[in-house]
């Protein structure tokens, strides 16, 4: 029997009659644990900003940052007291034991990361479920896998690793077709039978389990809103090219956040709490900007922000992302991100029909296209985003912008020399690790 690194599956090694029941076995486990962590998460972020909302700005801002700091706290606590693996997005981590390159406890991880994700992101961390169901999903496959007996080092223990996360990824956004497609890209960084049979089953199966228990609508459903036409692509293209500089912007700034926060010699709870009051503040002050943002991001989609505040948002929401992945919480980029590309994509496409209304007739529509642009960028993964953003609109007719709006992104990052931000947190952990060692 063969032995190859990362997913070289040998034909000997793994047939997929084999996998299939076991594929979906993850997506169905997968998507129940990530169906309840956003379902968990839904209730405790729209439980803070319900409890924030009506109350006078001198008493929203105090609980709100109380409620920010317990949450901060008590998430990072969690992390670096029980399950280390399970800080940040958790996607590097199941990259590196892909490879070999280091070990992935489930037994510790899926509570931790659970738990750790709810109360953090629900205190107001501005962070995204994506990670964490990406994660749980892959730590899920390897739990299957040892419940099926598939001995280590195999390619099919591999694959139902990648299924679980495609699975998690799916059954978060109610998107299959991006949960295979981020496997294949992202995840196993190329294509074989196996993984591709495994991850669309078990990433269809988790889909299937969410729409079940959260219902069959897009997360951002826009049925009245008209496509993009020919019109519109030189402004997308222009699009495409601040989302290529506001990616590399964000992948450098991120791993400069990680860096200061990993001088601070401060307890766990400590660093958390501290982002957790501060994305309290911003909170307290306006209660849709924290969390994971699927409001606020919803409000850019439907272009119900006024261009006037638009670069305060963006900036303030910037600012967050950085202040909370920076401290190594349970959360993912996703969310961040997304909510990013709308705010940024909505300034950009009112600024255009200011000035040329034919470019940009549908101000909010570019809020799309810049969700998907800024996350082609950062995580150079362009059919991800392109499926991701007509899987959460359910609007297949955004394809051209898209195309044109993240092909530039791609180019224009790659062209700039950054890393991809999860090989960049894969690369930046492992070498942490070795200088520990000396």
């Amino acid at each position: 029997m063969s032995s190859e690194s990362g997913f070289g599956l040998a034909a000997g090694e793994v047939k997929r009659r084999h996998i299939l029941p076991k594929a979906l076995v993850v997506g169905l486990v997968a998507g129940l644990l990530a169906t309840a962590f956003r379902m968990a998460l839904a209730a405790a972020e729209g439980g803070r900003i319900a409890l924030l909302t009506p109350l006078e700005p001198g008493v929203r801002i105090p609980v709100a940052i109380t409620l920010g700091a317990v949450g901060g706290g008590l998430g990072l606590w969690l992390v670096r007291r029980f399950a280390p693996d399970a800080s940040g997005s958790g996607i590097p981590q199941l990259k590196a034991f892909v490879l070999g390159q280091r070990g992935l406890e489930w037994r510790r991880l899926l509570p931790i990361k659970f738990l750790a994700g709810l109360v953090g992101i629900g205190g107001g961390l501005a962070l995204g479920r994506e990670g964490p169901t990406i994660q749980m999903g892959g730590a899920t496959g390897l739990m299957v896998g040892e419940w099926f007996r598939v001995r280590p080092g195999e390619g099919e223990r591999k694959a139902l690793i990648a299924a679980g996360a495609g699975a998690g990824l799916a059954a978060a956004f109610n998107a299959p077709l991006a949960g295979v497609m981020f496997v294949l890209e992202e995840l196993a960084g190329n294509f074989t039978p196996v993984v591709f049979v495994s991850a669309f089953l078990a990433s269809v199966t988790a889909d299937v389990v969410g729409r079940i228990l959260t219902g069959e609508m897009p997360i951002f459903p826009l049925h009245d809103m008209p496509a993009p036409g020919l019109h519109a692509l030189p402004a997308a293209l222009v699009l495409g090219l601040a989302c290529g500089l506001g990616g590399v912007l964000f992948n450098r700034s991120l791993l400069k956040s990680l860096d200061l926060y990993a001088r601070l010699r401060w307890p766990a709870w400590t660093i958390g709490a501290l982002a957790g009051a501060v994305a309290g503040l911003a909170s307290g002050i306006y209660p849709g900007v924290a969390g994971g943002g699927g409001l606020l991001a919803e409000r850019a989609i439907a272009g119900e922000i006024a261009l006037r505040w638009l670069p305060a948002l963006l900036l303030t929401r910037f600012f967050l992302s950085m202040t909370s992945y920076g401290t190594g919480a349970a959360g993912g980029i996703f969310a961040p991100l997304l909510v990013l590309g709308a705010l940024g994509g909505l300034t950009f496409g009112q600024v255009v029909h200011s000035v040329a209304p034919a470019w940009a007739a549908q101000p909010a529509a570019f809020a799309v296209i810049g969700m998907g642009g800024l996350l082609t960028a950062i995580v150079r993964a362009p059919l991800t985003g392109i499926v991701l953003m007509i899987e959460l609109t359910g609007k297949y007719d955004f394809m051209l912008p898209l195309l044109a709006c993240c092909l530039v992104a791609y180019g224009v990052a790659e062209g700039l020399r950054d890393t991809p931000i999860y090989e960049a947190l894969r690369e930046r952990a492992l070498n942490r690790e070795r200088a520990a060692e000396q």
